[in-house]
C-alpha cells in the first residue's frame, strides 16, 4: 500500500507525455485544451477609436478658454474610414469608429449643446479621453493565449479578435467505463431480489466527460474471469484510458485484477492509503506501434468510486489533455462543525462535506454519513475535506484543507 501523494505523482507520470495534437474550428474549441500559444498577428485594438458617442476634438483646442464652439465638420461611423480632422472643428463620432488623424480625444455628448452644424463644449477634455489606443489590450506578436489553457468562451471571444480561425488543441481521451458484478442490472430493468440498479458508471462517465473525454460506458460484466478478459480486450482496443468499477478488493469473486493482468496489464500500484477506496488498482498496457494504454481499477462503492475517481481519475485525464492546471488548489476554511473519527493508521481520509462562502470567509461541514455507499451525502457535497493520517478529532473553527469540487474542478478553476 501506498501513500496518496506518491500514488497521484505516479498516475500523472503515466498521463505524461500528452496526447497528441489536433486542429479544430473556433466554433468547435470550448472546453479543449491549447497545445500551442495563441499569438496576436497584430495589435489589439488595432487602431484607436471612440470608446463613447460624443465629438472627436483636439484638446489643444481648448486652451482658448472656455466655453469653446467648434464647427461640426463631418460625423464617423463604426466600420468607416474617416478623413483628417480639420483645424479648429470637430467631429461627430461614434462608439467604435476610428479616430481621424488630427483628433486625440472625444468628448461624451451629454456634455455638448449643438445648434446645426455647431458644438458648444463647457469643459475641456484630457487627450486621449474616451479613445481606446491601438495595442491597448496587446501588441502584436504578443502571447493572448498561454498552451496549457483550457478554452472558456472569453478565451474564444480573445482568440477571435486575434482573428484566429483555427486552434491547435490536444486530443481528447477517449474513455471507457466498465462495471462489474452478479448483482447489478441496468436502472429501470426488473428489479429481481438481490440486484441493484448500477450506478456507477453514468456518474463517472458524466464526470469524464466534464473533464475533457471522450467517454462511453460498456456492458456491465458479471464476475467471471473469462468474461472479464474478454470485456476489457475489447475496450483496451480503442480506448486510451479503461476504467473498470468493482472487483478490486479481495474477496473471492474480486475477479478485476487478475483479468487486467491476463490482458497484458502491468499493475503499477495496488491499494493506496486514503478512505474511501484504498482498493484502487492503477497499470498500464503496451500497445505497440500506439499510446500505452491506462487501466485504472476503481472501487465498487459508489462513494469510493467517486472520491478515487476525483483524486486520481481527473487528474489523469486532464493531464492527458496537456492541462497546464491538471489538480485542484487546495483551499483552507474554517469547520462549523466538529467531526471526530476512528484514526486510520497511515490513512488520509477524504469526507464529504458542504463548502460555503460567506463574507467572512469561507467554512465548510462535513456530513455526518460517511459510508462509502452512501448515496445522498455524495449527491449534497460539493467538496472533499483532507482529514491527515492520525487525526482524529477536527473541532469548530479549526481550519483545514478542502478540495472545492468533486465533478471536474472547473467551479474552482474558473
Amino acid at each position: 500500500m501506498i501513500g496518496f501523494e506518491e500514488a497521484r505523482s505516479r498516475v500523472l507520470l503515466l498521463g505524461t507525455p500528452s496526447l497528441l495534437s489536433e486542429v479544430v474550428d473556433l466554433d468547435d474549441a470550448d472546453g479543449r485544451v491549447l497545445a500551442e500559444d495563441v499569438c496576436i498577428k497584430a495589435d489589439l485594438p488595432p487602431f484607436d477609436y471612440a470608446a463613447m458617442d460624443g465629438y472627436a476634438v483636439e484638446p489643444g483646442d481648448f486652451d482658448a478658454g472656455l466655453p469653446l464652439q467648434l464647427p461640426v465638420r463631418g460625423e464617423v461611423r463604426a466600420g468607416s474610414v474617416p478623413g483628417p480632422l480639420a483645424a479648429g472643428s470637430t467631429m461627430r463620432i461614434f462608439t467604435g469608429a476610428p479616430m481621424p488623424e488630427g483628433a486625440r480625444a472625444v468628448v461624451m455628448q451629454e456634455h455638448v449643446t449643438r445648434e446645426g452644424d455647431v458644438a458648444t463644449f463647457m469643459q475641456a477634455p484630457k487627450p486621449g479621453e474616451n479613445v481606446r489606443r491601438r495595442g491597448a489590450d496587446l501588441a502584436a506578436g504578443a502571447v493572448a493565449i498561454e498552451k496549457g489553457t483550457r478554452l472558456r468562451p472569453a478565451h474564444l471571444a480573445l482568440a477571435a479578435a486575434a482573428d484566429c480561425a483555427k486552434l491547435v488543441v490536444y486530443r481528447q481521451p477517449k474513455v471507457a467505463v466498465i462495471a462489474t458484478g452478479d448483482e447489478l442490472r441496468r436502472p429501470g430493468t426488473e428489479a429481481v431480489y438481490g440486484t441493484i440498479a448500477e450506478s456507477n458508471t453514468v456518474m463517472l462517465r458524466a464526470m469524464a466527460v466534464r473533464a475533457g473525454a471522450v467517454a462511453r460506458v460498456l456492458p456491465c460484466v458479471r464476475d467471471d474471469h473469462f468474461a472479464l478478459v474478454q470485456a476489457f480486450d475489447e475496450a483496451f482496443n480503442e480506448a486510451d484510458v479503461v476504467f473498470t468499477v468493482g472487483g478490486v478488493s479481495v474477496g473471492d469473486h474480486d475477479l478485476v485484477r487478475s483479468a487486467l493482468v491476463a490482458v497484458g496489464v502491468s499493475l503499477d500500484f495496488w491499494r493506496v492509503a486514503i478512505k474511501p477506496g484504498k482498493p484502487i488498482a492503477v497499470g498500464q498496457l503496451m500497445r505497440p506501434g500506439r499510446r500505452n494504454a491506462i487501466a485504472m481499477g476503481l472501487p465498487g462503492n459508489p462513494a469510493a468510486a467517486m472520491v478515487t475517481f476525483t483524486l486520481f481519475g481527473i487528474p489523469l485525464l486532464r493531464t492527458l489533455q496537456g492541462d497546464a492546471r491538471a489538480l485542484p488548489h487546495v483551499v483552507r476554511a474554517r469547520m462549523t462543525h466538529a467531526y471526530a473519527r476512528k484514526a486510520h493508521a497511515n490513512r488520509t481520509e477524504f469526507a464529504r462535506a458542504l463548502l460555503i462562502p460567506s463574507r467572512e470567509g469561507l467554512f465548510v461541514t462535513i456530513f455526518g454519513n460517511q459510508a462509502s455507499g452512501a448515496m445522498t451525502t455524495m449527491a449534497e457535497a460539493n467538496a472533499l475535506v483532507c482529514v491527515p493520517n492520525q487525526t482524529t478529532d477536527i473541532r469548530v473553527g479549526d481550519e483545514v484543507d478542502v478540495l472545492p469540487s468533486l465533478s471536474d474542478f472547473s467551479d474552482f478553476f474558473l
